[in-house]
Parts: structure tokens; sequence; C-alpha cells
């Protein structure tokens, strides 16, 4: 399994190129899973519906399953926040898993990045950042595609993308 991370300013359009990218990959052969974290509270259930009643009562872990899709919420109950690594851990394995957000996680990062944005680059500080996807010529050394070429892009991040084992090897150096 390999992992890649997106990075990038609220608004830079990561979740936007995902929702583009994914059925890119999809139709090339490649199985994908999402990691997105989250800031602060948030839900996946609908207050008031048996499986947020059951977590709201104390529940560790809470499983809803139908015919469609399961779905695991773990309560933390206090204890830190699991590094990613631990959390890839807990997916099946696919050929690629594309993480949005853990911007403090060490992993190779590909920058997403919106002029309209009004906000500075993140490469020339992150020294994750091993690719650039923006809607503007860029200069750098590091890999470049353009916002809307979806081809270049899926090379970029297929290129990017490190085997899982390597990216726990680097967390553990820096740790």
């Amino acid at each position: 399994m390999k992992v890649i991370g997106l990075a990038g300013w609220s608004g830079a359009g990561k979740t936007t190129l995902l929702t583009r990218l994914i059925p890119y990959l999809l139709k090339e052969g490649v199985s994908i899973s999402v990691i997105k974290h989250a800031h602060h509270n948030f839900d996946v259930d609908v207050p008031g519906k048996d499986s947020w009643r059951h977590r709201e009562a104390g529940a560790t872990e809470v499983l809803v399953s139908s015919e469609r899709r399961w779905a695991l919420m773990h309560e933390l109950h206090g204890m830190s926040e699991p590094h990613l690594f631990e959390l890839l851990k807990k997916l099946s394995p696919v050929d690629l898993v594309i993480v949005e957000g853990f911007k403090r996680e060490s992993l190779p990062k590909i920058e997403v990045h919106r002029t309209g944005n009004g906000k500075p680059f993140l490469f020339p500080d992150d020294h994750n950042i091993v690719g650039i996807i923006a809607d503007i010529s860029v200069e750098t050394r590091l890999p470049v595609a353009h916002l809307d070429d979806v081809s270049a892009i899926a090379t970029l991040v297929q290129r990017a993308a490190m085997p899982m084992e390597g990216i726990d090897k680097v967390r553990v150096a820096r740790d």
C-alpha cells in the first residue's frame, strides 16, 4: 500500500481535486482509500439517530452497517489523537491511500495551491512537500502539475507516493 498526502490552505481545491482524481485513477485500475483529517468535533451520523445516541451514551466504538456500507466511529474519551500510521493500519489494503490534512505528520505531500486564495505557497517551509499542483506556473525544482490536468496529477501522485512501511520509518526517525 502506498501513501501520499495532499496539503494546502482551505479553499485551495483539495476535495474538488480528489473528486476528479479518484474516478480517473479507478479507471486506470488503481484502488484508492482516503483519510481526511477533521478539525474539532465532527459527526458522520445524524444527531438523535441510534448510532449517535450510542456514541453520546459513552460507547468507545460504534459500528453502523447496512447492505451498502459500514462505518466505524471510535471515541477517544480524552486519549491523544492517533498518529496517521496507526490509522493507516486500520484500512483494508488498497493500491493507494490519499491523505488530506495531517500537516504535522511526516509523509510525502503534494501541495495544492489556488492563486485566488491569496495565500502563500507552503513548499518553501515544508520539507515533506514533494510536488505541487497549482493553477499558475511555479518556479521550483519540484515536479509541478496544473490544477486542471488530471492525467498529469495522477502521474505525479503515483510517482510521489511512498510505501506505508517507509512512512512508519520516517515517522519513527523524527519522533
